[in-house]
Formats: C-alpha cells, sequence, structure tokens
C-alpha cells in the first residue's frame, strides 16, 4: 500500500467521517487545523483511496489535493535576525511552505551575516540537521554568496535548497560542491510577496522542495524504514498521556525518517524507548532516542530494515 500526503479542506460538520474513513482505509492523520466553521486535515492516504475520500467529501463541501510537503519538517535559514534579512522574505517564504504541508521552523544565525565574519556555530549547524532539509536565503550579490556559503553549510548533511538574489544558473555556478537545490531571482526585499512574478519565485521553491524531497523518498524506499513515522506517532499519541498536556500546535512533529516529540528530554526519553509498539516490540527496538538542541525536545530516529530485520 502506497500512502501519498494530502490535505483535505471542508466544513467542520461532520468532518469526523472523513477522519473515520482516512484511519479506515490504513492512512494516518498528521495534523489537524480547525479555523471558524472550516477544518483542515493533512493526512497520508492510500494512493487508491483518494478518490472514494473526494467522493465522500463532496456532500460535505470538502476538497483534497496533493500536498507533497505532509510529513515533513524544514528549516529555513537566515543569515540574521535584522530587518534586512527579516521579516518579509524569509517569513513568506517559511509561510508558503508551511500551507504546502510542512512544518518551518525560522533559523536566524547569530553570525551569519558580512563576509569578513560570516560563521555556523555548532549549535545552529545541529539544529539543521534535525530537519528532512534546508532552505538557506541568502542576499543579492554574487561575490557575497559564494564568499559565504561554504563557511555557512559547513557540517550540514540535510539536503540543501539555495534561493539568492542572482538567476538560477549563476547560483548554481558560484556553488562547489553543488548542493540539491537552487532558485534564483528571489534576494532580499523589503515588502511583502504580493506580486505575480514574486509569488511564481515562492512556487518555484515549493517544486525544487518537493524534487528533493522525492529524490530522497525514492533512497529511503530502497532500505525502508522499520516502522513508519506516521503510524509511531499515532502510538506516542495513544500511549504517553503526557504528549496531550503540550500547549505546542505540533506536539508531534512528523518527519521523514522520525519524529520531534516535545516533551523533556530527562523525563521522557525512557518512557518512550519502553512504549510499545505491537506484538512486545518497542520504540527502543526500532529507533534512537536522542536529545534535540532545539529546547528541550526529544528526537526518535527510526531504524532501517538492514539493521533491525523488523518491519511492523
Amino acid at each position: 500500500m502506497i500512502l501519498v500526503p494530502v490535505t483535505y479542506k471542508g466544513g467542520i460538520y461532520r468532518h469526523d467521517e472523513i477522519m473515520d474513513l482516512i484511519e479506515d482505509l490504513g492512512g494516518y492523520i498528521i495534523q489537524k487545523h480547525v479555523i471558524a466553521q472550516e477544518v483542515v486535515l493533512q493526512a497520508l492516504v492510500p494512493k487508491d483511496d483518494i478518490e472514494l475520500i473526494r467522493r465522500i467529501g463532496k456532500p460535505l463541501t470538502g476538497e483534497i489535493f496533493a500536498s507533497p510537503l505532509v510529513g515533513t519538517e524544514i528549516a529555513v535559514v537566515s543569515p540574521s535576525l535584522e530587518i534586512h534579512h527579516l521579516p518579509h522574505a524569509s517569513c513568506d517564504t517559511a509561510e508558503y511552505i508551511r500551507r504546502n504541508g510542512a512544518k518551518t521552523n525560522m533559523v536566524g544565525l547569530a553570525r551569519g551575516f558580512g563576509k569578513r565574519i560570516a560563521q555556523l556555530n555548532d549549535e545552529e549547524r545541529d539544529v539543521i540537521n534535525e530537519h528532512d532539509l534546508a532552505v538557506y536565503l541568502l542576499g543579492d550579490f554574487e561575490a557575497c554568496i559564494a564568499h559565504k556559503f561554504p563557511v555557512l553549510r559547513r557540517g550540514i548533511t540535510v539536503p540543501i535548497v539555495l534561493c539568492g538574489g542572482p538567476s538560477t544558473e549563476v547560483l548554481k555556478s558560484l556553488i562547489d560542491p553543488p548542493v540539491e537545490g537552487y532558485v534564483g531571482s528571489i534576494g532580499r526585499f523589503m515588502h511583502r510577496t504580493k506580486e505575480s512574478e514574486e509569488l511564481s519565485r515562492l512556487d518555484e521553491i515549493i517544486e525544487v522542495i518537493t524534487a528533493v524531497l522525492d529524490r530522497r523518498r525514492v533512497e529511503l524506499a530502497k532500505d525502508p524504514l522499520s516502522v513508519s513515522p506516521a503510524r509511531l506517532m499515532n502510538v506516542v499519541n495513544e500511549k504517553v498521556d503526557a504528549i496531550h498536556d503540550v500547549l505546542s500546535p505540533t506536539p508531534v512533529t512528523v518527519q521523514m525518517t522520525g519524529l520531534r516529540v516535545k516533551l523533556p528530554y530527562d523525563t521522557f526519553a525512557i518512557v518512550l524507548k519502553k512504549t510499545e509498539i505491537e506484538g512486545g516490540t518497542t520504540i527502543g527496538d526500532v529507533a534512537d532516542i536522542r536529545p534535540s538542541r532545539m529546547r528541550d525536545y526529544i528526537l526518535i530516529r527510526v531504524k532501517p530494515f538492514s539493521e533491525t530485520n523488523v518491519f511492523i
């Protein structure tokens, strides 16, 4: 069964029927948003059952459409928190990515500005590497990008999509070794992205991110994970009662290879490790449980089948 990421939008009336349908078909609800009288469900559903969900949701004024970034967590990296880097370009990009299903986190570097002092500290590097992908939003000058980017990418192991003011072709010529994706003609600007040309650049960012993550999914399929992160999320929600006291909109964030659980590591790492998934198999049997550099959260990294010989 192939699960594909989708978003369902419809009226709040009887939306629980859609949720039950998705779960009965073997899918997973990643996140639920209720906005006034509308509900938005981000989910992974069986590819062959999308038309069934669409048909049942139509009388409820519901629609379902592909959201390729659902179930991913993406870091949007800005050289600084100052006004010429934030809030417009970085915030608009992060929000646009979020609308397409991803969970985004802004990472403003402490020393990312200026060719002479640009650097990436250990904590920033580790936080970025906890994500599925990093989008770097740099400035308008070719010489500045060529000089600073090798320093700002040092130690980053996740795929990188580089955005900057020069054209895409120029960005590609500046960067060696190459990164996984490039989007040019989107540098620093001091206004919201309202014009059609600017919005088309944001659409291009989504297309490039989707292509990079699709290649990553193909790699993961060669040695599949021992358990789906979405299923692991359901296990945590059902068996760890403390997660329901977390006030964050996403107490459990689904990633491509695991979860970010927003509970204190020292208190709940052992609890999670001993939590049973099925048939006596625990989370600790099929995943590494690590402290996150982001606050005091917990990272769960699911091991591939080749390491565990377990597939749930």
